[in-house]
């Protein structure tokens, strides 16, 4: 039963080895597009749904460095998020 999974986790390495820089860039996508959405209120953009989103705030504080940097911004745009 171990070789088998072994054998499979083999296959499965193999075939996603092409395609893991590539499942990689999507994945930061869509969280930069999620950080986009969840912090657009703050970025003068109007969020209908900013009531429910404050919520995730400081679980995004982590991430929101490395986003502003990806995003071409060299400082924080936010005046209360100073991470710099």
């Amino acid at each position: 039963m171990k070789s088998l999974k072994k054998l499979l986790q083999l296959y499965e390495d193999i075939i996603s080895v092409n395609h893991r820089t590539e499942i990689a860039r999507e994945l930061r996508e869509e969280d930069d597009l999620f950080l986009f959405l969840c912090l657009s209120e703050t970025l003068g953009l109007p969020d209908p749904a900013y009531y429910y989103t404050l919520e995730l705030y400081p679980y995004m504080l982590e991430k929101f460095h490395d986003w502003h940097l990806r995003m071409g911004m060299d400082k924080s745009p936010l005046t209360g998020f100073r991470c710099c």
